[in-house]
Order: structure tokens, then C-alpha cells, then sequence
């Protein structure tokens, strides 16, 4: 009986920058070995296959789409090669595949098959972004995104903002990119003057901005997060 092939979680950039500025050699030698990815989007992962290794033969990739679009029923057939003995890399958009990525649901099932799950080190924005927050590194917790209504935002804003205080946990969240600045005004107007907001954008960027300062100084400050993929931090001391 042959044995399944290992599915390697292949990190990418966070975006235009030099992949070996960011990605250890390990990602680049598995690149080198693999030619069936499972992908959140086709075009982005074949540049970034070729900003890490331009030698590689496009045409022969074999690559499966996995989005909000996808059917759960196609999720078998994305990992038959792995069953069949091939080793497969699964890639995100961008950082870390199956953190705030739909990957999860295929490292989920290679775990039910018994396949062989290897996660390659790479940038997570988030966890750069809580390095770099001072905030709670013991305690902390990554919401994903807060609702869209305006009540609901208020109230689960300031839940979070209770939930750091009692529980000294840094609550960590994001937002879709074009509404980043609405965020922010948000988070101004609806938390406590005394409550600290890390702002952490365009993370390994040459664009990069992370700042941390209490709400009432983050006032007299603007910045344009307009259409830059930013983590936001929260903490009540």
C-alpha cells in the first residue's frame, strides 16, 4: 500500500517584497520538490511561486482553487494527490495558511486521512503585530472581523475592551482593507480615552507603521490605513 504524501503549509509575502527578505530557504527548497498546491488564489500563487523560485516550470503546477466559493464536496478530490503518494503544499493569499485563512479546512481533513501535516515558518501578521504591540504576549485572543452593524460594532467593542481589562488579554481583530480608516474613526470615538490601540499596517513592508498609544493620543494623530492590510489591538490596563 503506498504511503499518503505530506502536505506542507507553505508561507507567502504579506505583499511587494523580496520573498528571501521574509521567507527562510526551507520554503524555497519545498517549492523546489512540489508541483500540487492547494491555493486561495491561482494568480497570486503562481507569482509567488515565481518570486521565490523563477526557474520553476509553471506548466507544470497543478493547482486547486480554495475560496469562500469552494463546495465541501471538492475538498476530497483537492488532497486525491496526497493519497496517492504525492506531497502537496498548501498556500494563503498572503502570511500563514490556515490562520484568518479557509486553508484550516484542509489541514483539517489531512489530519482525519492520517496524512502528514509540516508547517513551514513564515510571516503571521498577527503575531508580528503582537510582538510589536507591548502588549500581553501571556494572554491574548484573535476575533477576526467585528460585525458590519453599527450597534453590534459598538457593542462587541466595548465587550472586548471589558474582556482585556478583567482578563488582562490583549483582544486582537481586523478589517477588510477599505474600511480600515472607519475602523479606526470607530475605535476612537467608541472605546475609553485610557484604553491602548496598537496599530500595526503594511507589516514587512517598506511601508510598514505599528504604533501603540492610548486612545486619547491616538486623537491627535492620523494616519491613512486606507486599502493596507492592518491588525488592530486593543488592551484596557
Amino acid at each position: 500500500m503506498k504511503l499518503p504524501g505530506k502536505l506542507y503549509l507553505i508561507p507567502t509575502t504579506m505583499g511587494e517584497s523580496d520573498p528571501m527578505d521574509v521567507l527562510p530557504q526551507t520554503v524555497k527548497r519545498s517549492i523546489e520538490l512540489i508541483d500540487y498546491y492547494i491555493v486561495e488564489n491561482e494568480k497570486t500563487a503562481r507569482k509567488s511561486i515565481k518570486a521565490v523560485l523563477p526557474e520553476k516550470k509553471q506548466s507544470e503546477l497543478v493547482l486547486f482553487t480554495l475560496n469562500k466559493r469552494t463546495e465541501t464536496s471538492e475538498h476530497l478530490d483537492f488532497i486525491k494527490p496526497l493519497l496517492e503518494g504525492k506531497n502537496m503544499g498548501l498556500m494563503s493569499e498572503a502570511g500563514c495558511p490556515g490562520v484568518a485563512d479557509p486553508g484550516a479546512v484542509i489541514v483539517k481533513l489531512a489530519h482525519e486521512k492520517g496524512i502528514q501535516v509540516v508547517p513551514l515558518v513564515g510571516p503571521s501578521s498577527i503575531l508580528l503585530a503582537m510582538m510589536a504591540s507591548g502588549m500581553n504576549g501571556q494572554s491574548f485572543t484573535f476575533n477576526g472581523y467585528l460585525p458590519i452593524d453599527k450597534d453590534e460594532k459598538k457593542s462587541a467593542l466595548r465587550h472586548f475592551e471589558k474582556l482585556s481589562q478583567d482578563k488582562n488579554q490583549s483582544q486582537i481583530f481586523i478589517e477588510t482593507p477599505y474600511r480600515n480608516n472607519k475602523l479606526a474613526e470607530d475605535l476612537l470615538q467608541i472605546l475609553n480615552p485610557s484604553t491602548h490601540l496598537c496599530i500595526a499596517t503594511d507589516i514587512t513592508l517598506p511601508t510598514e507603521f505599528i504604533k501603540t498609544m492610548k486612545i486619547s493620543d491616538w486623537k491627535k494623530l492620523k494616519v491613512d490605513l486606507h486599502n493596507r492590510p492592518t491588525i488592530f489591538i486593543i488592551h484596557k490596563m
